[in-house]
């Protein structure tokens, strides 16, 4: 296996970080690395913000649903799907262009998405943890606020970034489920409530598997955070859609 595969295979998430800082030098590799990321058209629909303010920090561990680690990460980027910068370079060229759309705002969370899985992949092979933050999308107006985000940009992940403790070194990758399970040939196929079974099967641990699925339910999908985030996306999605 090649270097980068193993990257890929051995990478998971790192939420608690020795105290060594991350060097000018390793952080524009990890940024650099991020611009290289495919684009639309070469748009590079995405800008990132990096956080070094400490207070700012403290206040988005605060409304990303409460995790003091990402205060203490020693680099936080937000990838934020941007439909706002190509507005003002098409008005510079004294252009009239129309108000972007849902289309739009797809096409930039690609963008952003992809650019931010660079970065993961440039920081593993520097030995640099990092973490993904989905709540980023939560508490919309604070947010829009804190980071003074125009109409038309969408803070789509955060990154958190630093160096790994030995226990989260050692702590074992979440399972993935096989390739079987994931994959459709030509069209997207259902599964059968024997399939779905056998798929969760050794993953469950000692629950059985309905016991599992409804803690699983009740903790993610039905869960304060996920429903934050859906009325959130309404705030973010009335720029798209007046």
């Amino acid at each position: 296996m090649n270097e980068i595969l193993k990257s890929l295979y051995e990478r998971k998430s790192v939420r608690v970080y020795t105290q060594e800082e991350i060097s000018k030098e390793n952080k524009e590799v990890i940024l650099n690395a991020a611009l290289q990321a495919p684009s639309a058209g070469c748009q590079l629909l995405y800008t990132i913000l990096d956080i070094t303010d400490q207070e700012k920090k403290e206040k988005l561990a605060d409304l990303c649903d409460h995790q003091p680690f990402i205060a203490q990460a020693k680099m936080v980027l937000i990838f934020c799907a941007d439909c706002h910068k190509w507005l003002t370079f098409y008005r510079e060229a004294g252009l009239s262009p129309r108000k972007p759309g849902k289309g739009d705002l797809l096409l930039a969370v690609e963008d952003a998405l992809i650019a931010a899985q660079n970065a993961v992949t440039a920081a593993e092979s520097l030995g640099i943890g990092s973490c993904y933050i989905g709540d980023i999308m939560e508490n919309a107006e604070t947010i829009k606020e804190l980071l003074e985000l125009p109409a038309y940009v969408f803070p789509a992940c955060m990154l958190v970034f630093g160096y790994p403790v030995k226990q989260q070194i050692e702590r074992k990758k979440p399972e993935r489920f096989n390739l079987s399970h994931m994959v459709c040939e030509n069209r997207y196929q259902g599964k059968t409530g024997g399939e779905i079974r056998s798929m969760f099967s050794g993953m469950t641990g000692i629950k059985d598997y309905d016991t599992w699925m409804k803690n699983f339910c009740e903790r993610k999908y039905e869960s304060d955070f996920s429903r934050e985030m859906n009325r959130s996306m309404e705030v973010y999605l009335k720029d798209f859609t007046a």
